[in-house]
């Protein structure tokens, strides 16, 4: 990894976030990997995974992506975050794969997928615009 993402985590992110558990599987090249590790205190009424939960790891992955592009952290700020939700998620790993599909100065551009075993339980699209 060309960045260090457990730092660029426990540096820049509130302790809410980072008691979701997330993994960093790989960061670098527009791309990020996270892992969202299944926990009881995600599940909403019913037994399923909260959407704010995966939206929440969505949205920090993308600052991963666009910190590994980068080259490091740069402050930035969500503009939009689309999520569609597909499946619901009961006792698994969700992986949270991004692509940033532009990255301009002042702009980025991604592409969220949320799989777990490789079946989409969730996208999203989101926008962030770069502040420094």
């Amino acid at each position: 990894m060309t960045v260090k993402p457990d730092e660029i985590l426990q540096e820049n992110f509130a302790p809410w976030v980072l008691d979701l558990g997330l993994v960093a599987e790989e960061v670098g090249d527009g791309k990020a990997v996270l892992r969202l590790p299944w926990s009881d205190r995600l599940a909403r009424e019913g037994g399923a995974l909260s959407g704010q939960a995966l939206m929440a790891a969505a949205d920090t992955a993308v600052v991963l992506a666009v910190s590994g592009a980068k080259g490091g952290f740069v402050p930035m700020t969500t503009v939009q975050l689309n999520t569609s939700f597909q499946r619901p998620v009961t006792g698994r790993d969700v992986l949270i794969e991004v692509e940033l599909t532009k990255l301009g100065r002042t702009l980025a551009f991604a592409e969220i997928d949320m799989t777990v075993d490789s079946v989409t339980v969730a996208h999203a699209s989101a926008v962030y615009a770069i502040i420094g």
